[in-house]
């Protein structure tokens, strides 16, 4: 068996080691950041117990490892807004939806989107095609077969290689502004309901899901069929759930609902019991008196009011002058939180046009 040493491992000494551990608990600062990574040092040596095994402690090992390099990748590109694509990697390169993922990667980039794909084949290799690999970011998984990366993303250090599902998962929800999926099997399927499972929850922010299929393509309506015929019918999910979604089959048609999505809603947050909608341009009093009439149902109490900034948002300093709509909201319905960010959009914008330069924070967790 192979005796590990743990300083050609790491590439570190337990005398530097020591020297950094040392200086993160003398470091005075006290700052959130600082308390969090004291927090995690504390977790790592809880660790030292005896109902923890080596598997365990790989798991614990191997994630950590994952998460801190992709969040280093993502870094650099904090600016740029991005859409993540799911669908299948047997699509071939004949097949209209493949034609449809290249030309909507595309029609994005355009706009200034980043995607994230797989890095796998079809429908991934199509999105990262037409994006390019300069705006295109690979989340690859080590599978015994189906997975390798596609020619345009392979060797890019924008392509990341995942041994986890879930910390994969992670990325993708966490790095997207928005959501298309693509005709594929049960891990499009998978991703699919992962995140309007999310969304239902509220465990991650708003964002825009599209389903897009080619002119001629049943895929997606079928399986709203599905949603309505036994999930819906079975009073399973709610009629404002399907708001959560829009099935599309034209690239410019997806570019255009993503876009609409933050014609004016910019980002949200929660602020004690408050859940805040930063917008990008203030509302007037008759469209305020609109939605207090149409949308109370969402409330737990009070009404829909207009405010800056709470001190709690300071720490986004390039989003403090937005205008904020705050509410109390019951959480009860996730699909009614869309149907409401849907209403401010299409309520008609001011003369003036110009757009916020911060980049909304992504959808998240």
């Amino acid at each position: 068996m192979r005796e590990f040493d743990s300083a050609t491992r790491l590439g570190l000494t337990n005398e530097t080691i020591l020297k950094q551990v040392q200086a993160l608990l003398d470091d005075p600062k006290g700052d959130l950041r600082q308390i969090l990574r004291k927090e995690m040092l504390v977790t790592l040596l809880r660790f030292d117990d005896s109902h923890v095994d080596t598997l365990d402690l790989k798991i614990m090992n191997r994630a950590m490892r994952e998460l801190r390099y992709a969040f280093q990748t993502f870094y650099s590109y904090r600016d740029r807004q991005k859409v993540s694509f799911f669908g299948s990697a047997r699509t071939s390169p004949d097949d209209p939806n493949y034609h449809v993922a290249r030309a909507f990667a595309h029609r994005l980039v355009e706009r200034g989107f980043m995607v994230i794909t797989g890095g796998g084949d079809g429908i991934m290799g199509a999105a990262q095609e037409g994006a390019g690999r300069d705006h295109s970011f690979g989340l690859n998984i080590m599978l015994p077969f189906e997975q390798g990366a596609n020619a345009t993303i392979a060797d890019d250090p924008k392509l990341i290689m995942f041994k986890y599902f879930f910390t994969r998962k992670l990325m993708f929800l966490k790095e997207s502004h928005a959501t298309a999926l693509f005709p594929g099997g049960f891990g499009t399927q998978d991703e699919c309901f992962e995140v309007l499972t999310l969304l239902q929850t509220g465990k991650s922010h708003p964002q825009p899901i599209v389903c897009l299929q080619a002119p001629g393509c049943d895929y997606w309506n079928r399986w709203h069929a599905f949603l309505t015929d036994e999930l819906l019918a079975q009073g399973l999910i709610n009629p404002e759930d399907l708001s959560l979604f829009k099935i599309l089959d034209s690239e410019q048609a997806a570019v255009e609902e993503i876009e609409t999505f933050y014609r004016n809603y910019h980002s949200s947050r929660f602020v004690h019991h408050n859940q805040v909608l930063r917008m990008r341009h203030a509302l007037t009093d008759q469209q305020l008196a609109g939605l207090n009439a149409e949308f109370h149902d969402m409330l737990a109490g009070g009404t829909f009011t207009q405010r800056g900034a709470f001190s709690e948002e300071l720490d986004e300093a390039a989003l403090k002058d937005l205008p904020r709509l705050v509410f109390h909201y019951n959480r009860r319905s996730a699909g009614r939180l869309r149907q409401l960010i849907d209403r401010i959009n299409a309520f008609p914008q001011p003369l003036d046009t110009s757009r916020v330069s911060a980049v909304p924070a992504p959808a998240g967790l």
